[in-house]
């Protein structure tokens, strides 16, 4: 169950991440700078919060890539 819990919330976080960076890709917008940084117009100098944020959501990307690859070299039992 904890397992479970782990997953979606990494999943959330890597989602919500993504949508981030398509957000500063596409018009320079930066939520995590603009709510715990200096603001979104300085996302070159973020604040330690901000950096803790950026932090996690790559933390939980790498657990969603382990995820991925154990599902695709792992066969599933049905």
């Amino acid at each position: 169950m904890l397992l479970r819990i782990t997953n979606l919330f990494t999943l959330l976080v890597v989602i919500l991440g993504s949508i981030n960076w398509g957000l500063v890709g596409a018009f320079q917008f930066d939520v995590i700078s603009l709510l715990f940084g200096r603001g979104a117009e300085r996302t070159n100098n973020p604040t330690l919060t901000a950096q803790v944020f950026y932090v996690l959501i790559g933390l939980c990307a790498a657990w969603q890539l382990v995820l991925l690859f154990r599902r695709m070299l792992v066969p599933q039992a049905r």
